[in-house]
């Protein structure tokens, strides 16, 4: 059974999958569909659908369909494809919204009340004032990583305490556990999903650790501006908007208070190691610190981006020796943080008390039957 496709929804589906090369070497006959000479079987449609990553129905389609993004997408840099998202990023969206919408729907049946501190702030306030009423709240001071052995615990540490906060925290590199579905840091290092019950800040787990925290503190910026948003910061700079820059400041002065920096720089800001010496100090990667002392204007923008270059091409060749050197990781820990520590914990409670079918449990975590009972039992502990 042949399928009559739109030439135009085929190109269409090609440019938006990001993958050409890889599927005009899959399917021989693409240029032919193409071109209108041949039309794929059912079942060649259906592997084409699966390989592009693209809803079967779209390619019955007689035009190519408006996709949109469900929240802002803050571009530092634009793209030069059909579309400024690819399908890994939607796909992730969608399905973090659909935990955000579980969660919201459990806790208010629980009886929690709103957040009190999400969009508290505006753009006017002062971003020093806001980073001190983000600290207030995670129960942190303004040196809160000096305690930190290195910058590692203190992600970790912080990410404890936003869960902690009420807000969901889910960190990772790829689409649910697809391993074929990488997120690309360089079209967005985060995004974040704001509600009164349920706040969501995802964080682009195959982005360096380093520039991790950075997009982290961005995240929580946005909370408190009560503003949903994807964001890729390249360079660590915003997109031309006055929430993305006024989300960045509140960012740095959260990891970097100005005044502590700003006496700690006469010690050591004529020394070659200046930025690792600040990293290690606030436990923050070199880039961030490179990059607060740009907004302070302790170092000119030339100094910052000559400095940006060489730690890129340090991180390239880093990343390279830990995937090299990589094994095959501690699978439930990891699970766990794709999924998200207070998310985890509500649904387990939720499906040992009955509330929550497992099939939705399956669904909503991707994890099935005895996996999925296994990490309950190894990060929550078991049912007593």
């Amino acid at each position: 059974m042949r399928i009559a496709i739109t030439p135009q929804v085929l190109e269409w589906a090609i440019q938006r999958s990001r993958r050409q090369e890889k599927l005009e070497h899959k399917f021989k006959k693409i240029g032919e569909w193409l071109s209108g000479t041949a039309q794929p079987t059912f079942l060649q449609l259906q592997e084409f659908a699966k390989a592009a990553t693209v809803p079967f129905g779209y390619l019955l389609l007689t035009s190519p369909p408006e996709e949109r993004l469900p929240i802002t997408n803050f571009r530092t840099l634009t793209s030069g494809t059909v579309q400024d998202f690819s399908p890994e990023l939607l796909d992730t969206v969608y399905k973090m919204q659909q935990r955000q919408a579980w969660m919201r729907d459990y806790l208010i049946e629980q009886g929690h009340s709103p957040l009190p501190f999400l969009g508290s702030a505006s753009i006017a306030d002062n971003p020093g004032v806001i980073a001190a009423q983000i600290r207030n709240v995670l129960g942190i001071n303004d040196d809160w990583a000096k305690s930190q052995p290195s910058w590692s615990d203190a992600l970790r540490g912080l990410e404890r305490k936003i869960d902690e906060a009420g807000i969901m925290v889910m960190v990772n590199g790829v689409v649910g556990n697809n391993t074929h579905r990488k997120l690309d840091p360089q079209e967005f290092r985060g995004f974040v999903l704001v509600d009164q019950y349920a706040p969501l800040v995802f964080v682009n787990g195959a982005d360096g650790k380093a520039a991790q925290m950075f997009t982290l503190a961005h995240e929580l910026a946005h909370i408190w501006l009560g503003i949903s948003a994807a964001f890729d910061l390249h360079g660590l700079q915003p997109a031309v908007d006055s929430a993305e820059m006024v989300c960045n400041q509140i960012a740095a002065e959260f990891l970097v208070p100005a005044t502590l920096l700003i006496n700690l720089w006469p010690v050591i800001g004529g020394n070659a190691a200046r930025f690792q010496n600040i990293a290690r100090h606030f436990k923050v990667s070199e880039i961030v610190a490179a990059r607060r002392c740009l907004d302070l204007g302790l170092i000119e923008r030339e100094a910052f981006f000559n400095f940006y270059r060489d730690w890129q091409s340090r991180e390239v060749e880093l990343a390279a020796k830990k995937k090299s050197d990589a094994g095959g990781g501690d699978f439930y820990p990891v699970q766990n943080l794709r999924i998200g520590n207070r998310f985890g914990q509500m649904l387990i409670q939720s499906v040992r008390e009955g509330k929550t079918a497992y099939t939705e449990a399956y669904h909503l975590t991707g994890l099935k039957c005895d996996t999925f009972q296994t990490y309950a039992d190894e990060i929550f502990g078991k049912k007593v």
